[in-house]
């Protein structure tokens, strides 16, 4: 027979262990969301001193343009602060491209369907405003997007059914089964 103390004991025993379980589960999470952050935190900035750098605009001229410091610029390029929206923004305007494009680096937006060259020569072409620029890449992912569409309903037959054949006929046929049966007219 257990004494109430005992009871008490092995109870907060299993408690402690089902937390320390957790708290490891949970710590494991927060390490890995931690490196995907700084990931993206790096390659913004990457993306940024590589934009800046074939602008050819410095540092300091950018950080001037975009309203924020110089040490801070450097912390974002190097992947050490992760900028808000609105200073990616600012940076965009300083560097004459598209917000939409730092935004998705940051992983604020989804990136748009298409080809990355294309979509950076969209909108890195200075005779675009950005309203022409947006409206191009929309037509553009459009395009992309109805195109894998028809691949998609044209892509070989794997079944060996005639064309025109209705799934449901086609399931349950092995070789030297003989034919399939007609779809009846209720199935038309």
């Amino acid at each position: 027979m257990q004494t109430p103390g005992e009871f008490v004991s092995g109870q907060v025993r299993s408690v402690r262990e089902k937390v320390d379980q957790l708290a490891g589960s949970v710590a494991e999470t927060v390490a890995a969301e931690a490196q995907s952050v700084s990931a993206v935190r790096s390659q913004v900035g990457e993306y940024i001193r590589e934009q800046r750098s074939a602008a050819r605009v410095s540092l300091r001229e950018l950080a001037r343009t975009a309203g924020v410091s110089n040490p801070y610029l450097s912390q974002v390029e190097r992947g050490l602060r992760k900028p808000s929206a609105e200073i990616l923004a600012a940076i965009a305007r300083g560097l004459k491209i598209s917000a939409e494009s730092l935004y998705e680096q940051a992983g604020i937006l989804d990136r748009r369907a298409g080809n990355p060259d294309t979509l950076a020569a969209i909108r890195s072409d200075d005779q675009l405003s950005e309203r022409h620029k947006a409206v191009l890449l929309e037509l553009y992912e459009t395009y992309v997007r109805e195109h894998a569409a028809v691949r998609e309903r044209t892509a070989p037959d794997t079944t060996g059914a005639p064309p025109g054949t209705p799934e449901d006929a086609v399931q349950d046929r092995t070789p030297g089964a003989g034919p399939a049966p007609a779809p009846s007219k209720e199935s038309a």
